[in-house]
């Protein structure tokens, strides 16, 4: 009975996560692309310190702070920096869907730097996967090599922060659990996170940050859910069924267009949809001929 408490912990992290897309848009709307992450990072900060503490520093290897930590924040701010920085509502699921690439490549990365012999289905699932985010983000529109291109070309910025984030997340994927000696700094790394994100308003031409009832609603409601879905994820993946949360993970993607699509009050085209399940399939196989 307790086991399955666990695994509904688990679960109610992936449907949080799942709307953090969309409200981090939102959040980026009403107070700016990089003032906005800025204050979500904070905020979630605090939230952490409340429910999981402060970071034990002493216990900590400088190692895990400085590598992990540093791909952590690198990954956050890559990946709200994108969703904020789209030109458009629409573009932003495009950046979230690039985004999930991260599973197959948390997989691909894992077999590149392992000399065992690799089941050749990998590289296929892996290649389905980037297949599926162009399928979603040239939309309605004939996928070619150009119109790709000329979609990419509306905001390279962003697109490239997205697909180096997704890099990123896999990376640490790899070397986070080795480098922590089964130590959690998730406070510290959320801390580091919010401290680039200010000192990057600060030599931004943003202006100065402006509440109201609105802007503040979504803030907090971005940072709690944000944090809970790392507390409730932490509890989950250690005394949960583990086995079913990380089948259950592989399909964040489809929750996380869902959510974010109504959130934003969206309209994904059919193809859009049929991208994003190529790119769920790609990563579950890569998943499971690894196991």
């Amino acid at each position: 009975m307790q086991a399955h408490k666990y695994t509904l912990y688990g679960i109610a992290a992936i449907l949080l996560w799942s709307c953090v897309i969309g409200i981090a848009r939102k959040v980026a709307e009403l107070l700016g692309p990089i003032g906005g992450a800025a204050s979500i990072y904070t905020v979630a900060t605090l939230v952490l310190i409340c429910v999981v503490g402060s970071p034990q520093l002493k216990t900590l290897s400088k190692r895990y702070v400085l590598v992990a930590g540093g791909l952590f924040a690198a990954y956050e701010v890559c990946l709200s920096l994108a969703i904020g920085m789209a030109n458009s509502r629409q573009q932003a699921l495009d950046m979230a869907v690039i985004n999930y690439l991260w599973p197959a490549l948390t997989v691909l990365i894992a077999v590149i730097s392992n000399s065992k012999k690799t089941n050749p289905w990998v590289y296929p699932s892996v290649a389905l996967a980037f297949i599926g985010v162009a399928w979603a983000i040239t939309g309605d529109q004939s996928l070619s090599l150009s119109q790709l291109a000329q979609n990419v070309q509306s905001n390279p910025a962003t697109y490239a922060m997205a697909l180096i984030g997704a890099f990123l997340w896999a990376i640490y994927c790899n070397i986070t659990k080795r480098l922590s000696q089964g130590k959690n700094a998730i406070t510290l790394f959320f801390a580091m996170t919010a401290s680039v994100l200010w000192i990057r308003y600060a030599f931004s031409s943003e202006p100065a940050l402006s509440f109201n009832l609105e802007s503040t609603f979504y803030l907090l409601l971005a940072a709690v859910i944000m944090a809970s879905g790392y507390g409730l994820w932490n509890s989950g993946i250690m005394q949960g069924n583990m086995l079913l949360l990380a089948t259950l993970s592989y399909f964040t993607p489809i929750f996380s267009t869902l959510f974010s699509s109504i959130i934003l009050g969206v309209a994904l085209s059919a193809s859009f949809w049929q991208g994003v399940v190529m790119v769920v399939i790609g990563s579950l196989i890569c998943w499971r001929v690894t196991q």
